[in-house]
């Protein structure tokens, strides 16, 4: 399925709240991201990324047929850390398993090796997250553990692992 990686617009906000508003996708992510998602929640990402732009980040907009289907961002980390960057990223249900998720990782991974000083990217998808974790070693990511019982989401504990791509 064709897309393409747009940065981010204001009239996008009303697609995110359309394809963001959805329990199986805030079921997988970190609890800033949430269910019910809102006109407010969407507007407060929609603007946040616009205004932070692309300094230390690259957030962009899936873009399917004109419409904002998912996100995608890459996080470059300070301190220590300030050679490897988070990988994150959310897409609306009905494009799941159309290909367009690890190809999007590609094509932004890509850009942000060029862009900034990395030597490692690296994602931290939910151990049960089948979906995420296929879609990051299609895209050339390799699994570097499984932290048990690291994350408390919805009164249950779970596994989480770490995924990174070293070129």
């Amino acid at each position: 399925m064709s897309f393409s990686l747009e940065p981010w617009k204001v009239t996008d906000i009303p697609d995110v709240l359309k394809y963001a508003n959805n329990k199986n996708i805030a079921g997988n992510l970190r609890d800033g991201f949430p269910y019910p998602y809102t006109y407010e929640d969407a507007k407060c990402y929609v603007n946040d990324c616009i205004t932070k732009g692309d300094i230390n980040q690259l957030c962009r907009a899936i873009v399917v047929n004109g419409e904002a289907v998912g996100s995608i961002g890459i996080f470059v980390r300070d301190d220590i850390y300030c050679k490897s960057a988070e990988l994150g990223y959310w897409l609306g249900e009905p494009y799941w398993g159309k290909g367009i998720m690890t190809k999007a990782v590609q094509q932004l991974c890509k850009e942000a090796f060029m862009r900034f000083d990395l030597v490692r990217i690296f994602a931290e998808p939910f151990a049960h997250n089948a979906g995420s974790r296929h879609v990051l070693e299609k895209a050339g990511f390799r699994l570097e553990g499984v932290l048990k019982k690291s994350v408390f989401k919805h009164g249950n504990i779970y596994d989480s692992c770490i995924y990174a791509f070293v070129p």
